[in-house]
């Protein structure tokens, strides 16, 4: 399903087919986060679901009137401003820019660590292929969304000793920086996206094989696994 769903995404040129892929996307995954039945995990999936599931409606709906407005359905002849802006704060939202961030470190910070990483890495990828496909119609709010992240993400990250919500920090300040760049050079963005995927993915491994969602259980870890603690500031500090 998340596998489908992204890949619908990906493949369409019409706006329903994209939206679908979309929806695909949060209803797979929603049963992947709520397995655990712990109250966190069913609270992270309810804020999840309905965040996902508002930013899907918005999207929808300006998809539905920019056909209305311009009679076609067609993703890479966005020319009205009204739904493009919408469509933009619809994925924003999706992905959590800032400053419609405020979801994400509480989501992250309610799942285990392989949920998160799918959270943090595979489910950004739809709608980051939308936003590719929108981004010379909008500049100047992608440069303030863009900004937002990058502050938002590095002040929030400072105060924290709970991993996820750090990681979750640290994608909105990516992500913020890529947006930023979306503008000016896609390629790069894409650059961006790929080595933020990369590092995302062996942060979480990490995390995961020291069982470590606090700082203090990674200053620990050094008796257990000398080789993988000399190595995650490595990887913490590339990120």
């Amino acid at each position: 399903g998340l596998g489908l769903g992204t890949t619908i995404t990906f493949a369409s040129s019409h706006w329903l087919l994209a939206w679908m892929g979309l929806e695909m996307n949060t209803l797979a995954i929603i049963p992947i986060m709520a397995h655990l039945h712990h109250p966190r995990a069913v609270e992270a999936t309810t804020k999840y679901f309905l965040t996902q599931a508002t930013a899907a409606a918005m999207l929808l709906f300006a998809s539905t009137t920019n056909a209305w407005l311009t009679g076609q359905w067609d993703i890479q002849q966005m020319t009205h401003p009204l739904p493009v802006t919408m469509i933009t704060l619809a994925l924003a939202l999706k992905i959590g820019l800032a400053p419609l961030h405020s979801w994400l470190p509480e989501v992250l910070q309610g799942l285990d660590l392989t949920t998160g990483l799918i959270l943090s890495t595979w489910q950004k990828l739809a709608p980051f292929a939308l936003l590719l496909q929108i981004y010379p119609a909008n500049s100047t709010l992608l440069i303030i969304l863009g900004l937002l992240s990058t502050l938002v993400g590095g002040w929030g990250g400072l105060n924290q000793t709970q991993l996820r919500k750090i990681l979750a920090y640290s994608s909105i300040a990516h992500l913020g920086w890529m947006i930023l760049i979306l503008q000016f050079s896609p390629s790069l963005t894409l650059l961006a996206l790929l080595t933020y995927l990369v590092m995302t993915f062996s942060t979480f491994l990490v995390f995961k094989l020291n069982k470590s969602t606090n700082i203090n259980t990674l200053a620990i870890s050094w008796a257990k696994m000398p080789a993988l603690t000399s190595l995650t500031p490595l990887i913490l500090l590339s990120l």
